[in-house]
């Protein structure tokens, strides 16, 4: 199959289950990513902020700050490329805090503050993504965001994180496509 039937495939996955039905699977998830030894000791983490149909990350924030941990959020910079932004405190990321915004068409909260480049010091990156294989293998939204972004930090220990019914035998890839370091789920 080819990358846009396999989203579309995905899509339809997606939409037999509500959202409370996606939380109880995100727990799941999540309870395998907190046994996870690499994030469990990674102090500074790219997370993303979840959109309704992806495994959801709004939980993390708040544990994270909580045991002194440093969490990034990517943010988009224009029709190819994501920033990332340190978040300075935990608020529960609220739309009303000058330091975060609702963004672009997909509405996701975004970080405003300054790019952060310094990517070798950041130990884990949380990544989203239609589908993946258990080898690694990613099939993003289309955009290339992730691929572009990730490939600015080849040292970053990148963990793909999905529902099991995201999880393909296969994806189709070319050489732009960054695996992941390992895929929860």
């Amino acid at each position: 199959m080819d990358k846009q039937t396999l989203r579309n495939l995905i899509k339809e996955r997606k939409q037999q289950f509500s959202y409370d039905e996606l939380i109880v699977q995100t727990y799941d998830v999540m309870q395998r990513l907190e046994e996870n030894t690499t994030f469990r000791f990674a102090h500074t983490v790219l997370l993303y902020y979840s959109m309704d149909d992806e495994v959801n990350t709004h939980g993390l924030f708040n544990a994270m700050w909580h045991n002194h941990r440093r969490v990034l959020l990517p943010r988009v910079r224009d029709d190819r490329n994501l920033d990332v932004v340190l978040l300075p405190e935990y608020d529960g990321l609220r739309p009303e805090k000058t330091y975060i915004h609702p963004q672009g068409k997909y509405q996701i909260m975004e970080p405003d503050g300054d790019p952060f480049t310094d990517f070798n010091s950041i130990d884990v990156a949380l990544i989203p993504g239609m589908a993946f294989t258990q080898d690694g293998k990613r099939l993003g939204r289309g955009k290339g965001y992730y691929d572009r972004l990730l490939a600015q930090m080849p040292s970053v220990y990148k963990i793909g994180i999905c529902f099991p019914f995201q999880l393909l035998k296969d994806i189709p890839t070319d050489e732009n496509d960054i695996l992941m370091d390992e895929v929860i789920y």
